[in-house]
């Protein structure tokens, strides 16, 4: 299963692990594949902790780093932070329906000691700049740009330092601006896919893609959880297999564990598309908090950056009380998460999954042999 690819970034094979969690990043590389980790919730110290501490577990083994890089935001302050909501452009009633929803779910508020750290959210060019300065400062062999082509200044950087640039899309028409924008290597999403994702279905964009910008290499992602899955997208001109979900019930991951649980029981149908966590559309679990902003009543998602800032502080108290059984932090607990949960039933570690996706890709390809040897 070696391909173009795993030549290109020297991996053994072809599997490129999104993840918000250092571990996961780290087990996968280690495993043969490519760790990334996403990046646009880290302040600058903070990715350059974890990139070292990367850098010490991999030994040298190539990994990635991934930024929300949107083409449309709200102008609002460089770091939109999700705790400062006063002075921001947040409409009253927003507030209003969050605080609401916190109340007659009953999600105890925060600690004073924890009140105002929910972090920030990058999405500015300035922010992945300065992000960025601290990831060129790592041996990292790739950058991703999701939601948008990559600033001129973040290619001819990364290309200058011989770091492939590579870029998500969920049409044709984001592939080939993608492509004409200098990507090295563009990741097909399709639909199926948690977080930010398009309408198109994985198995119709995929060969859509591949055809619209070859020869520039095309990963599959969206759905994808099983080696089978990975042989499907083999077929279809993919040079290899994006994941994320897959990574969120592994021993290294850092998903709450009321929210995983949640994953673990689900199936492909308890996820849905919905702007309530961003502003924009993005497949998560579907939960209470996701029917709540669906009901007619709700206000209209923010723009991106403002429904993060709006909606952060209570994602961490409902986080922070979702493990009390039938609490209501726990149905209103979500998290991003694919089509492809409904196949996740069990706890591995990440070296393991890699090694049942491989296996499982080696079987089918042996099936597909033998068929034409008969």
């Amino acid at each position: 299963m070696f391909t173009q690819i795993c030549e290109q970034l020297g991996i053994d094979v072809p599997i490129f692990a999104f993840s918000h969690c250092r571990d996961v990043v780290a087990a996968v590389t280690n495993a043969g594949g490519l760790g990334v980790l996403g990046a646009t919730a880290h302040s600058p110290a903070g990715l350059e902790i974890d990139l070292a501490w990367i850098d010490d577990q991999v030994g040298g083994k190539p990994y990635g780093v991934d930024l929300l890089l949107p083409a449309k935001f709200a102008d609002v302050a460089r770091s939109a932070s999700a705790g400062a909501i006063s002075g921001a452009p947040i409409p009253p009633e927003h507030q209003a329906f969050v605080a609401d929803l916190l109340d007659r779910y009953e999600v105890p508020p925060l600690p004073a000691h924890l009140t105002g750290r929910t972090g920030t959210l990058s999405v500015s060019i300035q922010d992945a700049s300065l992000l960025l300065d601290v990831a060129f400062r790592h041996p990292i062999k790739l950058v991703a740009s999701a939601l948008g082509p990559p600033p001129a200044e973040l290619t001819e950087q990364a290309h200058a330092r011989g770091v492939i640039v590579a870029a998500l899309v969920g049409t044709v028409e984001h592939a080939r601006r993608q492509q004409l924008a200098g990507v090295d290597l563009i990741v097909a999403q399709g639909t199926e896919a948690g977080g930010h994702t398009g309408t198109v279905a994985t198995m119709v964009l995929v060969p859509e893609v591949v055809r619209a910008v070859a020869p520039t290499p095309v990963l599959a992602a969206g759905g994808i959880v099983t080696g089978a899955q990975m042989a499907a997208a083999i077929a279809l001109g993919a040079q290899g297999v994006w994941c994320g979900s897959v990574w969120l019930t592994t021993q290294e991951a850092e998903t709450d564990p009321a929210v995983q649980q949640k994953m673990l029981a689900a199936s492909s149908s308890d996820t849905v598309r919905s702007r309530s966590l961003t502003g924009k559309p993005a497949r998560m679990l579907r939960s209470a908090w996701t029917d709540e902003w669906d009901a007619a009543a709700a206000p209209s998602a923010l723009q991106m950056p403002l429904q993060t800032m709006l909606t952060a502080s209570a994602q961490q108290r409902i986080r922070r009380s979702s493990a009390r059984e039938g609490s209501g932090a726990q149905q209103l607990a979500t998290y991003f998460v694919g089509q492809g949960v409904g196949l996740l039933d069990r706890v591995r570690p990440a070296k393991e999954v890699v090694a049942d996706m491989v296996a499982e890709y080696l079987a089918v390809a042996e099936r597909f042999a033998a068929q034409l040897n008969d």
